[in-house]
C-alpha cells in the first residue's frame, strides 16, 4: 500500500470494504479484484471523482445467478441506478453520484490480464483467481439494441462519468464519455422507444445512420449539443435527454436524474 493516502480515501475505503464483505458472503461469488484507483497502489491519487472498478469473479458454473440480480452489493438503499453493459458488465450508481463500474464472471470469462495495478480483497480459490483472470481471453457481448430503458440509464451514467473526468482535468476523455458514449446511447434509447411506441424502425448496426431523416429536431439539438464546450455539451445532453425521454414514461429513472444534477450542481 501506498504511504500517503487521499483525503477522499476513507468514504471510498468503507464503500470497498463493504462491497469485500458483500462479496464473501453471497454463495455464487469467489473473488473480488479492486481495480485502478479502488486498488491499494493507487489510493493515494483518488479524487472526488474516483470511481469503484472491479471483477466480481464468479464460482464455476454460478455467473448467472450472480448475474441475475445485483442485491449484493452495499448500500442497497442508497442505490439510483443500475444498468447491464454488454454480457458481463454492469454500472451502478448511489444517491451522492459515486459510481460502481464492473464485471461479473468467471475467470475464464473475464477479459485480457488483471491491471498493474489492481488488489484482490477476496479469493475463496486458494489465490488462483489472479492467474485465471490474466489468462482468459475477451468475450464480447451487446445487450440488444431495444432496451430503451437500459440505454437510458447508461446516458445518465456517462453523462455523470464524462463530466467527473472533465472536472479532474482528463478533457479528452471525459469529451469521449459525453460526445460518443453518451450520444450513443441516446440515439438508441430513441429509437428503442419510437419503435415500442409507434413501430418505427429498430436501430442498425450503427444507429446515428439516417436520425436526421428519423429525428430531424432532435438530431439538430445533439447536434448543436456537442458543438459546445465539453461540460456544457453534457448539460445539454442531459436536459434533452430528460425533455424528449421523460414525459408520458413512467419507467424513465428521474430519480437517478434528479441524484446526478444534485451531484453535478446542473
Amino acid at each position: 500500500m501506498t504511504d500517503s493516502v487521499s483525503p477522499y480515501s476513507a468514504d471510498f475505503e468503507r464503500l470497498s470494504s463493504a462491497l469485500t464483505a458483500a462479496v464473501r458472503e453471497h454463495p455464487a461469488l469467489a473473488g473480488l479484484a479492486l481495480l485502478g484507483s479502488g486498488s491499494h497502489d493507487a489510493a493515494a491519487r483518488r479524487d472526488e471523482w474516483s470511481d469503484h472498478d472491479f471483477f466480481a469473479i464468479a464460482a464455476p458454473g454460478a455467473a448467472a445467478v450472480a448475474r441475475r440480480d445485483l442485491d449484493w452489493l452495499p448500500d442497497q438503499e442508497r442505490l439510483v441506478l443500475t444498468a447491464r453493459e454488454g454480457e458481463l458488465g454492469f454500472v451502478a450508481v448511489y444517491d451522492d453520484g459515486h459510481v460502481f463500474e464492473f464485471a461479473v464472471a468467471e475467470p475464464g470469462e473475464l477479459a485480457g490480464a488483471l491491471a498493474e495495478e489492481a488488489t484482490v480483497t477476496v479469493d475463496d480459490a486458494d489465490a488462483t483467481v489472479a492467474r485465471l483472470i490474466s489468462e482468459s481471453q475477451a468475450r464480447a457481448a451487446a445487450l440488444p439494441a431495444t432496451d430503451a430503458l437500459n440505454d437510458t440509464r447508461l446516458v445518465l451514467v456517462k453523462l455523470l462519468i464524462g463530466t467527473g473526468r472533465l472536472r479532474r482535468g482528463e478533457t479528452l476523455n471525459g469529451g469521449q464519455f459525453i460526445r460518443q458514449w453518451a450520444v450513443k446511447h441516446l440515439v438508441l434509447a430513441l429509437r428503442a422507444r419510437a419503435q415500442l411506441i409507434d413501430g418505427a424502425e429498430p436501430a442498425g448496426i450503427e444507429p446515428t445512420r439516417r436520425l436526421e431523416e428519423a429525428f430531424p429536431e432532435i438530431a439538430a439539438d445533439i447536434e448543436a449539443a456537442i458543438a459546445q464546450p465539453a461540460e456544457r455539451a453534457a448539460q445539454s445532453l442531459f436536459e434533452l435527454t430528460r425533455r424528449v425521454l421523460e414525459p408520458g414514461w413512467n419507467e424513465f429513472p428521474s430519480g437517478a436524474a434528479d441524484a446526478i444534477a444534485r451531484r453535478l450542481g446542473w
